[in-house]
């Protein structure tokens, strides 16, 4: 069994949800070299999260972002916690609703995601800059 372990930087992006793939999947070229296994990918922050979801149709990303947007709305007369923003506390009740990790199996050198999946970048803040990513692989590798 290989273990790989790198943190990967995924570009600044404005609030929503960013389907991420392609940008995670080119700085985790380690992924081909893994025949059998599974590949976590871990958000080291607290106002963004993880998520797998459809990737071919972009207004599904628009409604969850409306969604959430219903569920945690900014300015609610009860949060304390207003110093970095009336976006901040939303996004931490996004954050933790939605999850910090999600876990892909990998099969002949790919994760083997769904027909219609996707990794989803859930910025919840408004200017949240680049997201660190710890991206952790393990499993058999490839005998080719």
């Amino acid at each position: 069994m290989t273990w790989h372990q790198t943190t990967i930087q995924i570009s600044e992006k404005s609030r929503g949800f960013h389907l991420v793939t392609s940008e995670i999947l080119r700085q985790v070229p380690e992924l081909a070299q893994i025949k059998v296994g599974l590949a976590h990918f871990f958000i080291q922050h607290t106002s963004a999260s993880l998520a797998l979801n459809e990737n071919a149709d972009p207004t599904v990303r628009h409604d969850l972002e409306a969604h959430f947007n219903q569920i945690a709305p900014e300015n609610m007369p009860y949060f304390r916690h207003t110093l970095e923003g009336p976006d901040d506390m939303p996004a931490h009740i996004k954050a933790i609703m939605i999850g910090e990790s999600i876990t892909v199996p990998i099969t002949n050198g790919r994760l083997n995601l769904g027909t219609w999946q996707g990794i989803y970048l859930c910025e919840h803040r408004d200017y949240g800059g680049e997201r660190r990513v710890v991206v952790t692989i393990n499993g058999e590798e490839n005998t080719q």
